[in-house]
């Protein structure tokens, strides 16, 4: 662990609230992204966060420092993600073979309302694209995410999810090719897909998957390209499939739940760790 982390779990652990906000804001946009990238919606991704924030905050006596406080962190959030059960799609379980059907229904239709048309293809593309992962089981899930968009070390990662880093790299490595298979036949972003976006947000629409007046994705504020990168130690070779989601943004935590942070640090903050 870094002698500022630490230093600042040190303050926080002996009652200062400035040290405590900044160990929280230190992660909260990577908690906030990796509950994105695992949930499929930044409503859920936000409430999702809140929580694991709280848990941090509350079980930050426990932190012994025999690992980084990031790994700490991500195995907080990846064993809470992980059996996340208050998300959309956790009510509504979906498989590659059912959506590569939906996909296949509809190829040609093209948004012609007043909205800007570009913006909906950019919108349609973050949210297929988070809709996608959520084809895949939770672990297996969070075994791709951590892999080609955080790009954690092998090593970390195996342990966030109580497995080897070996094992950790065969999953992966299936994951992946599963993944590239599905995106080489229906993705456009891919190069060889059947699916674009710019022709089917007209569709997307109509279903309410976006909305043109509400746009979930770009509404969000992104940030630049180091955040992601700052979360890990080395990166396997990606194939250019897997590369589609590595290249998406990070975001910024929606500005509701950054006062979230300082209303939970008014109220409970300094009296929830000395309950531990």
């Amino acid at each position: 662990m870094d002698t500022k982390t630490d230093a600042l779990v040190s303050r926080a652990l002996e009652g200062d609230r400035d040290a405590l906000e900044a160990l929280l804001a230190e992660v909260q946009d990577t908690v906030f992204n990796l509950s994105l990238r695992m949930l499929g919606t930044p409503a859920d991704a936000e409430d999702a966060s809140q929580d694991i924030l709280v848990r941090v905050m509350t079980n930050l006596a426990s932190f012994r420092r025999e690992s980084s406080f990031s790994t700490w962190v991500y195995r907080i959030a990846v064993n809470f993600l992980i059996d996340y059960k208050k998300s959309m799609f956790a009510h509504a379980p979906l498989n590659f073979d059912f959506y590569g059907a939906d996909i296949a229904s509809v190829q040609d239709a093209p948004y012609t309302g007043s909205a800007d048309a570009e913006l909906l293809a950019e919108e349609l593309k973050f949210s297929c694209t988070n809709v996608m992962l959520q084809c895949l089981s939770p672990e297996d899930r969070c075994i791709f995410i951590l892999g080609t968009m955080f790009r954690v070390d092998s090593r970390i990662a195996g342990e966030a999810l109580g497995i080897s880093a070996a094992n950790y790299r065969q999953k992966l490595s299936r994951i992946r090719k599963r993944m590239s298979a599905f995106l080489a036949q229906y993705c456009g972003l891919s190069g060889t897909g059947m699916c674009s976006c710019k022709r089917r947000a007209g569709h997307a629409v109509k279903q309410g998957r976006i909305d043109p007046e509400k746009p979930a994705y770009t509404a969000l504020e992104t940030l630049d390209s180091g955040l992601l990168a700052s979360c890990k130690d080395e990166m396997e070779a990606m194939d250019d499939s897997a590369a589609i989601f590595a290249s998406f943004p990070a975001y910024r935590s929606p500005m509701s739940a950054r006062q979230f942070l300082r209303e939970l640090l008014d109220s409970r903050g300094m009296d929830a760790i000395r309950a531990f």
